[in-house]
C-alpha cells in the first residue's frame, strides 16, 4: 500500500503513562519531536537508537518525515511509546509483512505494554509492605 501525496498516516503509542502520537508523511527524513530538532530532543545515543529503531529495521530512514508529540511518564517510558508509535505507522504502510517482522523482533513495538507501577495502599509506607507490629 502506497502513500498518497499530501495524506499523512497517525498513529499512537502507549508506555506507562506516556502517551506517544505520530504523524507520518513522504517526506526528506525531517524528525521533530514536541516541535524540537529529534537530536536535541533525545540526549542519549542509546535512546536515540531506540527510537529510530523501526525505521533501520523497515530500512525506511529517510522516506519519510515525522512529527511526533509525546507526553506523561519519564525519559524512557516516552522513548518506549515513540518507539511503538512510529512501528505502528510504518505498519499502516507497508502492511503485514512489516508487521510480523516487528513482532519476531520485539513484541512491544507493535502491542501495548499493559504493566504498570502498583498503587501504594493506606496506612502503608509502600504497595506491598506493611507496617511492623511490636508486641512487647
Amino acid at each position: 500500500m502506497a502513500v498518497k501525496k499530501n495524506t499523512s498516516i497517525q498513529a499512537t503509542g502507549k508506555r506507562k503513562t506516556s502517551v506517544a502520537r505520530v504523524s507520518l508523511q513522504k517526506g526528506t527524513g525531517i524528525f521533530r519531536i514536541n516541535n524540537e530538532d529529534f537530536d536535541s530532543y533525545v540526549g542519549s545515543d542509546m535512546l536515540a537508537l531506540k527510537v529510530k529503531e523501526p525505521l533501520m529495521i523497515s530500512e525506511l530512514d529517510g522516506k519519510f518525515d515525522l512529527k511526533v508529540s509525546v507526553f506523561g511518564g519519564g525519559v524512557q517510558s516516552q522513548v518506549e511509546a515513540v518507539r511503538q508509535a512510529i512501528a505502528r505507522a510504518l505498519v499502516e504502510v507497508s502492511g503485514e509483512e512489516l508487521r510480523k517482522t516487528f513482532i519476531e523482533y520485539d513484541r512491544s513495538m507493535i502491542v501495548t505494554d499493559t504493566r504498570f507501577k502498583e498503587m501504594k495502599k493506606p496506612n502503608n509506607s509502600s504497595a506491598r509492605s506493611k507496617r511492623q507490629k511490636s508486641y512487647r
